[in-house]
């Protein structure tokens, strides 16, 4: 049996030391809307329609993932597919908006990045 909802609904919240930075880095990427800026809680979505959005929540004791994973150090949980068109051309979106481009890049079609606290983030060719 599926969970049952009024509404259809996803969502993905990201922890954060400052959950308004890391949301605007996000706005910047994306190009998506802000619509809950609070101090501790901060969501965007393309549209409030949308059915989906990205939520920012701060952790005051958030420690930056490290990728590829280390034994012993803060590891990633999960992280964010975004399909591109050009991937040459979303690589230096995502640079100018505040991103870097990881060390290691395990694919040709994909290029993994680093948001600025650190959750990986992959641009892959569709």
């Amino acid at each position: 049996m599926a969970l049952r909802t009024k509404a259809h609904w996803f969502g993905v919240a990201l922890n954060s030391p400052d959950p308004q930075k890391l949301a605007r880095f996000y706005q910047r990427l994306l190009g998506w809307t802000l619509y809950a800026d609070e101090p501790n809680w901060v969501t965007l979505a393309p549209a409030k329609e949308a059915g989906y959005n990205l939520a920012f929540q701060r952790e005051e004791l958030y420690e930056r993932p490290v990728w590829p994973a280390e034994k012993g150090k803060p590891q990633m949980q999960l992280h964010l597919d975004l399909e591109v068109d050009d991937l040459e051309e979303a690589v230096a979106h995502a640079v100018e908006a505040g991103a870097e481009l990881a060390a290691y890049q395990p694919q040709e079609d994909v290029r993994v990045m680093l948001d600025p606290d650190g959750h990986p983030f992959c641009l892959y060719l569709g």
